[in-house]
């Protein structure tokens, strides 16, 4: 199914949901009795390849929650809202779901600018957000709230996985290309700080900041290989990824050069390219079909059985936000929003990919990721040499944090 294709059917069961959701307030309320309702909000139809399998393993979570009988006997239920990629909508869509819709937290957020607008709708409105995806490391530290919590592993913690590997290439020049906003800058200034600090005799001989989604290939290779680098650190993905790489194979740019790739071992983003995934970088990633931990076999399956269809990182990530939520959940009885940020503090539960903890000090999980390398297997690009960095691993110390986030 084409991406517009998937949009166009998340934007109608949006709608469908946004009529039915009145009805369901209005017979239910928001008493100790009815559904939990969740807030979900998410840039469904500016970026589907990761958030289609996301909301597929959201439902698949809910329903699994449910059928053990819920949350002390409520089930759980989702009002599932999507901000197209724009902060100011998902704002206002925050605002609908907390005062018209009596949610009783909000969920979400795909992209670090929209992540970031939710995190502050959160602290103004005193209401708990569980940000799922968004990668920038303001939403714990810069702008770090009392509402607001993060499962997946920062920006900080990916880019500490993959200068581990950096360091050991036998390379000094290095270029760097990522999307023009938070994250993709605050990824280029992790890695530059963190692989400096680690191997103070590299330099950096260029950098590219394209408009996210409208990157110019062409002229993006161009001036990298201008730049001659031994080595370069890409954070571009989803079609920007594709366009790069195949401007990139077509002008010779990766020749001789080595590689290391922020996200690009996830199966959403290599998917696409088929035959022309890149061999040989460095890379994070979800190498779904060699993970056999039972916990993740477990989840594959039920995936496989419910959607006939392979997960991606995206359904990991969906599947698990439910799973934190659930966890604590469990932990009060109170459904309101300080007793349910208490719970939140510290809390520990059994993610797809082992044990998981939301630190109480920054509210940052320690959710961690696979780093690998890639290659060309039966015509489709996934990853090997693969380990899992735990992300436990991969932050700074406390005291350092204390000096990155504000107070409270």
């Amino acid at each position: 199914m084409g991406e517009w294709s998937v949009a166009r059917r998340l934007l109608l069961g949006g709608a469908a949901t946004a009529l039915m959701a009145p009805r369901v307030a209005r017979t239910q309320g928001a008493g100790q009795s009815g559904p939990i309702r969740i807030g979900e909000i998410n840039s469904y139809s500016s970026q589907p390849a990761f958030l289609q399998p996301y909301r597929n393993a959201w439902t698949l979570a809910v329903e699994q929650v449910n059928a053990a009988g819920g949350i002390h006997g409520r089930p759980l239920e989702t009002l599932h809202r999507d901000d197209a990629g724009k902060p100011e909508d998902a704002v206002r869509l925050a605002g609908e779901l907390v005062n018209a819709e009596r949610v009783a937290l909000l969920a979400g957020g795909f992209l670090s600018n929209v992540g970031l607008a939710l995190a502050d709708f959160a602290n103004q409105n005193k209401r708990l957000f569980v940000a799922s995806e968004p990668l920038t490391d303001a939403i714990v530290w810069g702008r770090g709230n009392a509402y607001t919590f993060r499962l997946r592993a920062s920006t900080y913690m990916q880019c500490a996985m993959l200068v581990e590997e950096a360091a050991k290439l036998p390379v000094k020049r290095w270029a760097t290309v990522a999307p023009n906003y938070e994250y993709g800058q605050s990824a280029v200034r992790w890695f530059k700080e963190l692989l400096t600090r680690a191997k103070p005799d590299v330099s950096f001989v260029a950098e590219q900041f394209p408009a996210l989604g409208r990157i110019d290939a062409g002229a993006t290779v161009q001036a990298l290989a201008a730049a001659n680098p031994e080595a370069i650190f890409n954070v571009t993905f989803a079609a920007d990824l594709t366009n790069f790489v195949r401007q990139g194979a077509t002008r010779g740019l990766f020749e001789r050069r080595r590689v290391v790739s922020l996200l690009t071992g996830e199966p959403e983003y290599l998917d696409p390219l088929q035959d022309e995934a890149p061999e040989g970088w460095i890379v994070t990633g979800y190498p779904w079909e060699q993970i056999n931990t039972p916990e993740h076999s477990a989840f594959r399956e039920a995936y496989r059985r419910r959607f006939n269809d392979y997960p991606r990182l995206g359904s990991v990530v969906g599947y698990d936000t439910v799973m934190a939520i659930a966890a604590m959940l469990k932990k009060t009885r109170a459904v309101e929003t300080e007793p349910m940020v208490a719970a939140m503090k510290g809390l520990q539960f059994p993610s797809v990919f082992g044990p998981v903890e939301f630190r109480a000090l920054d509210h940052q999980s320690t959710m961690g990721a696979y780093v690998g390398r890639t290659v060309l297997r039966n015509g489709r690009g996934t990853m090997a040499d693969w380990r899992y960095a735990d992300g436990k691993n991969y932050l700074p110390p406390d005291d350092v944090v204390r000096t990155l986030r504000p107070q409270g």
